[in-house]
């Protein structure tokens, strides 16, 4: 009985009691048990052996081999990519389409102008694109029927309405043309012209033409208006508006206009592309295009179907960085986690009473086995000390 009572007794030593007892204003030996009056120092002890064996550098960079492997990688990038689209929603849309719209604010206003003003100083600068405009576009170029006839109304009642005809024969008619006309109208008719030429000649008619649009100002402007209509001039102006193509050019022309374009564009966007772009920049509201752009990527399959190769493609980046520097990451991240003094601290902060129950779920058996121990050694050496008594 002795030596069961005195084993249980000290493996319950080992753990209580918890806290110090006082008598007298003395503490009592043994109290608080070896565990909690050492648990500091055991701590200690815990730490230096989990690090010294069980999490070693090269443990850890083990662990850390599994835990970065490519396809966990993969997996975490492809979540944080659906993540981040998934942000892109709701309330958090307004805060992500404001940091969108900044971005293109700043990249269409400030820094493509700066690019496009450095590039336009090259002479191929766009070349091939305008080329291809030029020949899709301009080259294949023609006014419609509607777009033809309001073309011809406007040259004839703003370009040269009857009026500006009017002042276009007076300025012509002056005394050196109608003098000018007159002996070449001599000198080049044969037959009747010729008679009519040096009989009459032209001098007087064009003369009183003159004179006629100059005093008759109102009544000049109805007879041209009147021979406009009756000449169908806004007919042919019509028709050739309609015929008026690149392509009926010569080729050389063609190609010489292509190239004055192409040129012009250039000139242009080297002196004043910045300030068209900032202006354009200014003027559009970057805020609803951020919407739309984030609307579109949310619901675009091309985005979607992109995710996993674009994931895959990131986590071999990754895994050809991590081979190449896994040591050293972990020789670095072993102090920032500083996992020593996280299991110092967690064995400080647990209770006497829950290590007591963390170690008796452990071993309580082994330990129940030491007390039934004792009391079979204390039973053997009493049956000895019987047996000597016996014999003396």
């Amino acid at each position: 009985m002795i030596g069961y009572f005195t084993n249980d007794l000290a493996i319950k030593m080992l753990f209580r009691p918890y806290k110090a007892i006082y008598l007298g204003g003395r503490k009592l030996p043994f109290t608080p048990g070896l565990i909690p009056s050492n648990q500091e120092r055991m701590a200690k002890r815990v730490s230096d052996t989990i690090m010294g064996s069980l999490l070693t550098p090269e443990e850890l960079q083990n662990l850390a081999r599994k835990l970065l492997e490519t396809e966990r990688i993969q997996a975490a990038i492809e979540w944080l990519l659906n993540l981040a689209l998934d942000q892109v929603q709701g309330r958090n849309q307004e805060k992500a389409a404001s940091v969108v719209a900044n971005i293109l604010h700043d990249l269409v206003g400030q820094s493509l102008p700066r690019v496009i003003k450095v590039l336009a100083r090259r002479e191929d600068f766009l070349e091939a694109q305008l080329n291809q405009l030029f020949d899709q576009v301009l080259l294949e170029l023609r006014l419609t029927e509607p777009q033809a006839e309001q073309v011809a109304d406007w040259i004839l009642q703003s370009v040269i309405p009857p009026d500006v005809l009017r002042q276009i024969i007076v300025d012509f008619l002056t005394d050196r043309n109608i003098k000018v006309i007159d002996e070449g109208f001599r000198e080049r008719t044969s037959g009747t012209y010729w008679v009519v030429a040096n009989l009459f000649g032209v001098r007087n008619a064009l003369t009183r033409l003159r004179t006629y649009c100059l005093d008759e100002r109102e009544s000049t402007n109805v007879r041209l208006d009147e021979l406009i209509q009756s000449l169908g001039i806004r007919d042919r102006f019509k028709e050739l508006l309609q015929n008026l193509s690149l392509q009926n050019l010569p080729v050389t022309t063609v190609r010489q206009l292509r190239k004055t374009m192409r040129d012009e564009i250039r000139l242009y966007l080297q002196d004043k592309g910045s300030d068209l772009l900032q202006d354009m920049s200014d003027s559009i509201d970057w805020n609803e295009v951020a919407n739309l752009l984030l609307n579109r990527l949310r619901t675009s399959e091309a985005v979607a179907s992109s995710l996993h190769p674009i994931s895959y493609e990131l986590a071999l980046v990754l895994e050809r960085y991590l081979e190449k520097d896994l040591e050293s990451l972990v020789a670095q991240a072993i102090p920032i986690l500083n996992i020593d003094q996280v299991i110092i601290n967690r064995v400080k902060a647990t209770s006497p009473a829950d290590l007591e129950g963390a170690i008796q779920g452990i071993v309580k058996s082994e330990l129940q086995a030491i007390v039934n121990l004792g009391g079979i050694l204390g039973f053997v050496i009493g049956l000895l000390q019987v047996g000597l008594l016996l014999m003396r």
